[in-house]
């Protein structure tokens, strides 16, 4: 199926007016062997998307907009599909955490902690040379790491596709979507990236970086947009100079996703607020609009310790047990991808027996790789 064949003008003009990464076609085809060779081989495949996107200010980038996430919810999940069997496209933010090396970037630890030196010692008492080695104090951790890690590895059951800007990540969840259509509901898509609400347009994007200081005297730049045209310009206040930026909202895409692109796979969504008075309506209010299988809804003070699922049933919640004396925490990932794994059965067993059973592989590759 052709995405544009299910394209609302929204998301037509989004895509036309912004560029595709320019490797599109070789992760296409990248992607296509993946989740057939997985699905040969009888693996479901979970897309999971994590970390965040920018926005960028201008077209030679030096500013842009950030959304909250370092990528642990997409990172944690992904360790924990593969163990359940899965194979898995990690759609993530360059740079954000990634499965296995999470346990060790980004720590509060230098990675360096972790290791020490192994050797003879030289007539002054100090080492004299020898060989690294992990600190016996973290040796069995990095161990059961390592495995875990090689075992994806050499199962080929982790792709990983980077992207930095929201438009990067549509272009590539829409590719990876249609590529995913071949297996029907065995697909799942496990939505956990934050995904930028606000855009700047191309035609009122700043060619160069948007100054701050007074250009007064200075040379004309060559194609630059008048200050009128600009989304992000500049004004005198009192005080020095105020920027002002003008952003459009990023189609709602989640709705392609589930009626278009992928419209046999089971779709998760998460929604992360900081009222606790209003998470409730808002898991609601997108299951309603979107018509999908679940949001996944947590606060931004507890996300670590409770999340509720939210479907057209009702609701429950997960909560990380206390942990007892001298116990390490454990993640509240290791509770949800079960949940997530046995609903996703569900939906496949559902289908089987329902109108469409027979029909669930018979799509052909996506007509929009380019050969």
């Amino acid at each position: 199926m052709n995405s544009s064949t299910i394209a609302s003008p929204d998301e037509n003009e989004y895509f036309e007016t912004h560029s595709a990464p320019p490797n599109l076609p070789e992760l296409s085809r990248i992607v296509q062997g993946f989740v057939l060779r997985h699905h040969a081989a009888g693996r479901h495949v979970v897309l999971v998307s994590s970390g965040g996107t920018t926005v960028p200010l201008e077209n030679q980038t030096v500013r842009f907009i950030d959304n909250f996430s370092a990528g642990t919810r997409g990172a944690t999940s992904a360790e924990y599909f593969l163990e359940a069997g899965y194979a898995v496209v990690f759609l993530h933010r360059q740079f954000s955490l990634l499965p296995y090396s999470r346990h060790y970037s980004h720590s509060t630890n230098c990675f360096l902690d972790y290791l020490s030196e192994w050797g003879r010692i030289g007539e002054d008492g100090n080492q004299a040379g020898g060989d690294v080695v992990v600190h016996s104090k973290y040796r069995a951790q990095m161990l059961d790491v390592l495995r875990k890690y090689r075992r994806a590895k050499e199962g080929r059951t982790l792709l990983l596709l980077p992207f930095t800007t929201v438009t990067s990540y549509l272009f590539l969840l829409r590719e990876v979507a249609m590529q995913m259509q071949m297996i029907g509901n065995g697909a799942l898509f496990y939505l956990a990236a934050a995904v930028s609400d606000f855009f700047v347009p191309p035609d009122r994007m700043a060619e160069h970086k948007i100054q701050s200081g007074d250009l007064s005297g200075a040379p004309e730049t060559e194609g630059a947009k008048p200050a009128t045209q600009a989304a992000a310009t500049t004004k005198e206040t009192g005080a020095g100079k105020k920027l002002v930026i003008d952003l459009d909202p990023v189609p709602k895409f989640l709705k392609r996703l589930v009626e278009g692109w992928a419209p046999e796979a089971m779709i998760i969504s998460f929604k992360l607020e900081t009222d606790p008075n209003i998470l409730l309506y808002k898991c609601r209010q997108a299951l309603e609009r979107y018509r999908h299988h679940l949001v996944i809804g947590n606060l931004l003070s507890t996300r670590k310790f409770e999340v509720v699922f939210v479907d057209k049933e009702g609701e429950q919640w997960i909560r990380v047990p206390e942990a007892k004396d001298g116990e390490e925490q454990i993640e509240i990932e290791s509770l949800i991808i079960p949940e997530v794994v046995k609903r996703h059965e569900i939906v496949m067993s559902a289908k089987k027996d329902g109108p469409m059973a027979g029909n669930q592989d018979s799509r052909a590759p996506s007509a929009s790789v380019t050969q």
